[in-house]
């Protein structure tokens, strides 16, 4: 695996058009050229997710290569009737970033079980999953979802939840009162659900 994530072009080429359930597919098959190729396409965004959870870039770097490391060795787990492909990629990078978090003892939002309850709404029509890593979010729905709410609110949950922010520090980053931005996540993550449902 590359030491450094792709370049903003090379990631960029044909995302769009990249089959991430094969490229898994052919891992699953020790085809190591098929990590390579998730690598070059989503590295750039994967870091920034990482990174926003982390707030650190070494850090974040290092989650990035132990998540493709597990993209690596749990790839035949991927199943598509459970989700996208590149969700399940992402997801693994969000839940080894809130792990390395959670163990040093940084506090992330108060909220987050409430996210983990729309992830396994997003899913609750599959099969039990056996591993916290199978669960995949829907994340084309929940984007749309996303985008159905109102700025505040849709503000306020990426924050929290994104950038792993408190109510505190969205309040100030919004420049909002913070009794505002408790009820916009509360009334945004009841529209999520209600939306994904």
């Amino acid at each position: 695996m590359p030491a450094s994530p792709a370049s903003p072009d090379s990631s960029r080429t044909d995302a769009a058009s990249f089959d991430y359930e094969a490229a898994l597919a052919a891992c699953a098959s020790g085809e190591q050229q098929a990590l390579h190729r998730i690598y070059q396409h989503e590295s750039r965004r994967l870091l920034g997710v990482a990174l926003r959870i982390v707030r650190d870039r070494a850090l974040a770097e290092d989650v990035l290569h132990d998540a493709f490391m597990n993209v690596w060795t749990k790839a035949a787990s991927f199943d598509a009737t459970r989700g996208s492909g590149r969700g399940w990629i992402h997801t693994l990078v969000r839940n080894q970033a809130l792990s390395v978090v959670r163990t040093s003892g940084r506090e992330v939002s108060v909220d987050e079980e409430m996210i983990e309850a729309i992830e396994g709404e997003a899913v609750a029509n599959a099969a039990p999953m056996a591993e916290a890593f199978e669960i995949s979010a829907d994340i084309g729905r929940l984007d749309e979802c996303l985008h159905r709410l109102d700025v505040t609110k849709r503000n306020s949950i990426m924050l929290a939840y994104l950038d792993g922010c408190s109510h505190s520090e969205i309040a100030k980053r919004l420049n909002a009162p913070l009794g505002s931005v408790k009820a916009w996540i509360k009334r945004g993550l009841l529209s999520l659900r209600e939306c994904m449902a």
